[in-house]
């Protein structure tokens, strides 16, 4: 869980006055001069309600994680999912409130002090006035935050020293399936596009080597300023997470979209991720039929990448994917000298 639980206002200051009047509750049974009593019973209720607001917006602010020193994928996923700007902007009103609410206590609890007894009362409910508006002017920051929460609930969790590739293609061309073939992650597959709305991840080990495989959401052949959410999720994956990328083409069309398209979008993913390896797999191999899909798709892609011939749902081909992970992994690791 990214965020803890945000209160809306009314539930901030509810906790904060019923506490008050719990903290008064026990001067008023306490051994106090029955002249100072009513000003300690007021000065209490300030000083208690004060503190248990500034207390409810700490513990947001201590439990959530310092975006600057989050690893540079989870920085990215959060400004994709709801603008990092803004989560700071909403923290940020978290401290301003406090501040507030210090100074608010200090110079209500000196007026009480100071105030006769008769007026002690007046001057909380002053008090009280004032806290009710500073904590109703960040409502809409906590609810932004209880928004962002939502968002991030599920965001995923990624092992950063596994070796890691990252599945890319259209929608439908069998990214889900292929993961669930090489690890035991079980995500959902369906015979329509875009059933996978989020990044999912499954990992397996070989040799004691942990391997992490990364489904992300379908790409479509578009500039990445053209994309929607879902799809900037897996650009954020593809740039931070990947090792390798498996570029997944579906000959067969099957998934709806033409060859052309397919090829286009794997030109697109080189140029932009030019440092990072690409591995073609020819999924659906079971279905394709048309000798002439199968030969554009060879025709246009680099040689660079010889392409794997695979069938997800039969299980054909997944041990040819596993050994070419294990080669990698053992060239990476001969290039870093371990």
């Amino acid at each position: 869980m990214f965020l803890p639980n945000i209160p809306t206002p009314d539930e901030v200051l509810d906790k904060g006055f019923s506490r008050a009047k719990k903290a008064a509750a026990k001067v008023r049974t306490s051994k106090i001069h029955r002249q100072h009593k009513s000003k300690r019973i007021e000065e209490v209720r300030i000083q208690t309600a004060c503190q248990v607001i500034r207390d409810t917006f700490e513990e947001i602010l201590e439990k959530t994680p310092h975006i600057e020193e989050l690893p540079m994928f989870y920085q990215d996923y959060i400004d994709v999912a709801v603008g990092v700007d803004d989560l700071k902007r909403c923290l940020g009103a978290l401290n301003w409130a406090n501040g507030v609410l210090e100074k608010l206590q200090n110079q209500y609890t000196h007026k009480v002090r100071r105030s006769p007894p008769e007026n002690a009362a007046q001057v909380r409910k002053a008090a009280f006035g004032r806290i009710a508006s500073v904590v109703n002017r960040i409502g809409d920051e906590l609810d932004f935050l209880n928004y962002a929460k939502q968002k991030l609930r599920n965001i995923p969790t990624v092992d950063t020293k596994a070796t890691t590739a990252v599945i890319a293609g259209f929608p439908n061309v069998g990214k889900s399936t292929l993961m669930r073939r090489i690890t035991n992650a079980e995500p959902e597959v369906a015979d329509y596009p875009f059933t996978t709305k989020g990044i999912q991840i499954g990992h397996f080990e070989r040799r004691w080597q942990n391997y992490q495989i990364i489904d992300t959401p379908g790409l479509l052949d578009r500039p990445v300023e053209d994309m929607n959410q879902i799809e900037l999720n897996a650009m954020v994956a593809l740039e931070h997470l990947a090792d390798l990328i498996l570029f997944v083409f579906d000959p067969s069309q099957t998934s709806g979209f033409p060859v052309e398209n397919q090829v286009n979008l794997y030109w697109e993913i080189r140029k932009i991720f030019r440092n990072t390896p690409v591995l073609p797999l020819f999924n659906k191999m079971d279905l394709a039929d048309d000798e002439e899909k199968i030969k554009y798709i060879e025709q246009h892609i680099t040689t660079e990448d010889k392409p794997l011939m695979v069938a997800a749902s039969e299980g054909k081909g997944i041990a040819e994917i596993i050994t070419k992970l294990e080669e990698f992994n053992r060239e990476e690791m001969r290039n870093r000298g371990d």
